[in-house]
């Protein structure tokens, strides 16, 4: 038979005096290997972009969970500024003809670092004239230039998200043609109804289905902590909503963990503050809890985590 012409990947380069091996463990403490991490030549991922933003959770509601909103952002210069959950098209930024900036949190394509790729885009739309497009140069996989979120914004302003029906606060009253109106119409069609949940922090309830609705919560603490809390409520049997609810999961998006209970969806939105404030108590005192798991607390945790997804 001939011989195979497939060659073997040659190995790794040792390392000399003074490097690190390429196959071990990074110095960093990943606990990836060296190559694949700090010896990548690529830039880190940043694993919570909006970290010291006021309204932390609600960034990452507005990039992960909210189809439609808006909230109110103040430059370090004073200028004001709109940030919505997307813009049409998934543009990252536009300038109206009043010279009103709106910023998408929602990208259609994203770096390691995504409050830099938005502050590119803010930064080019604060330069740009009223009217004009705003062309941020790349954004994305291949990295942007301009500055992070934390750079250009008033950090003492409050952060305060409107939910929205619709898309119609894409056009804010400007004259569009029949073209334009059927596309706005289009992509109203498609926003899930969602709700804000009144006194709660990033807790949003939504309804995919007719029979069925979700109460997803963007929580701030870590994970380890919040991963040990709901276990001991779930070992109680006190993690659930109430009647007909239930605990189904979570995922990690941003360098935070988002809880998702199942709930009827004949519910009105509005109707599940209440349990979810009482919840919020009861979770709060468990995260209070310093003593190391029991049995049964440890195996509500191991289901937990099986339950558990990331976003990327």
């Amino acid at each position: 038979m001939a011989r195979s012409t497939t060659r073997r990947r040659p190995a790794a380069p040792a390392a000399t005096d003074g490097e690190t091996n390429p196959k071990a463990p990074c110095p960093c403490g990943s606990g990836r290997r060296y190559k694949h991490c700090h010896g990548s030549g690529y830039g880190q991922p940043v694993l919570r972009p909006f970290e010291g933003l006021p309204g932390e959770v609600d960034w990452v509601a507005l990039r992960e969970l909210v189809p439609a909103a808006t909230a109110r952002l103040t430059t370090t210069e004073g200028r004001s500024v709109t940030l919505a959950s997307v813009l049409p098209g998934g543009t990252a930024a536009l300038v109206r003809a009043n010279g009103e900036i709106l910023l998408g949190v929602q990208l259609q394509t994203s770096s390691d670092d995504v409050s830099r790729d938005l502050g590119t885009a803010l930064a080019a739309a604060l330069e740009a004239p009223a009217g004009a497009p705003v062309d941020p140069g790349p954004i994305g996989a291949a990295g942007s230039a301009g500055p992070r979120l934390q750079e250009l914004l008033d950090l003492s302003a409050p952060f305060k998200v409107t939910v929205h029906d619709d898309f119609e606060f894409w056009l804010e009253g400007a004259d569009v043609d029949a073209t334009a109106r059927a596309s706005l119409q289009q992509a109203n069609e498609m926003v899930m109804p969602t709700v804000r949940l009144d006194g709660l922090e990033a807790a949003y309830w939504c309804r995919p289905t007719t029979e069925r609705g979700h109460v997803r919560w963007v929580r701030p603490e870590p994970e380890e902590a919040l991963l040990d809390a709901l276990a001991r409520l779930g070992a109680a049997e006190q993690l659930s909503l109430g009647e007909g609810t239930r605990y189904a999961g979570a995922f990690r998006a941003l360098g935070l963990v988002v809880p998702v209970w199942d709930v009827p969806g004949a519910v009105p939105g509005a109707e599940w503050a209440g349990p979810s404030a009482e919840l919020h108590s009861r979770l709060e005192a468990a995260l209070a809890v310093t003593e190391p798991l029991d049995a049964d607390e440890r195996r509500a945790r191991a289901g937990l985590l099986s339950r558990q997804v990331t976003l990327r």
